[in-house]
């Protein structure tokens, strides 16, 4: 692969993981706004529920993407397509930031 390839195909990978609604989250505002997430994702972002993802150190612009996609329709979980119709733009945006700003540590066995 030519190196202007590789650095085209790197630029398009990273457009697709940065925010897509055009509306700058807030972690702040974000934790307030939880609640409901909370019920399935844990009260940290780290599921205790087999069939729902940690959502903790997820990356901003892939929550917003999934959230949207949620709310349109594009993307089917009969709970989160219920939830999702409820968020404006800014919801999803400081949700995604909240649930971004979380440190997580990875640590190998």
């Amino acid at each position: 692969m030519k190196e202007i390839d590789a650095l085209a195909l790197l630029g398009a990978f990273l457009g697709c993981l940065a925010p897509v609604s055009g509306h700058a989250g807030d972690a702040k505002a974000g934790r307030q706004k939880i609640t409901t997430c909370q019920a399935c994702h844990g009260l940290d972002g780290l599921s205790k529920n087999p069939e729902a993802p940690n959502l903790a150190g997820q990356i901003e612009g892939y929550l917003i993407k999934s959230l949207g996609e949620y709310k349109s329709g594009a993307r089917q979980n009969e709970t989160m397509n219920i939830v999702a119709k409820e968020l404006s733009d800014q919801d999803m945006a400081d949700v995604a930031a909240y649930y971004a700003s979380i440190q997580v540590d990875v640590l190998p066995p």
